[in-house]
């Protein structure tokens, strides 16, 4: 397994739309496992395949407290949402910033698991918001477009003074 490299916003790959995934093969189960591992050394409760620069519909979520509920989803779709939820978001893809975005509460998804195989799961609270979020990326949507162009700006601003002063 790898730690791979994360992408970080503004970076313009971050905005491009992933492609599905059509037949899952060991190449596929290497990157959920390479994923899976960078996501918790990062350490992140999701990981979208856009975020490490490789555009397929592939995403990696666990919520649980101990990193022992790994859940992988090849092609996700919601197939329905319910609720209004404010949830303060971060992602690894923006280190250190956080704010509030409106999802759905309630989600149910259809995707395939690693093996392959076809399933739906019923999600609420922080793994539905979590799979919201992860989803947009596939998209080529970073959750801080949800926010004011002005906040916007001013992440930009925070992130690319904190890349100077790395460098």
């Amino acid at each position: 397994m790898a730690i791979l490299k994360i992408l970080q916003y503004p970076d313009e790959r971050l905005h491009k739309v992933a492609a599905n995934v059509n037949a899952v093969t060991d190449s596929t189960r290497k990157l959920i496992r390479d994923m899976a591992e960078t996501m918790y050394a990062a350490p992140g409760v999701g990981l979208a395949a856009t975020q490490v620069d490789v555009h397929q519909r592939i995403i990696v979520v666990d919520t649980s407290e101990t990193n022992n509920n790994l859940l992988a989803f090849i092609n996700p779709e919601i197939i329905s949402m319910s609720g209004e939820s404010d949830c303060e978001e971060g992602c690894l893809s923006v280190p250190g910033i956080y704010d509030k975005v409106r999802r759905a509460e309630r989600i149910t998804v259809k995707a395939k698991n690693a093996k392959g195989e076809s399933f739906t799961l019923e999600a609420a609270g922080l793994l539905a918001v979590c799979i919201q979020h992860e989803m947009d990326h596939l998209l080529g949507k970073v959750f801080v477009e949800y926010l004011s162009p002005l906040k916007q700006a001013r992440i930009r601003a925070k992130l690319k003074k904190r890349l100077r002063e790395t460098m």
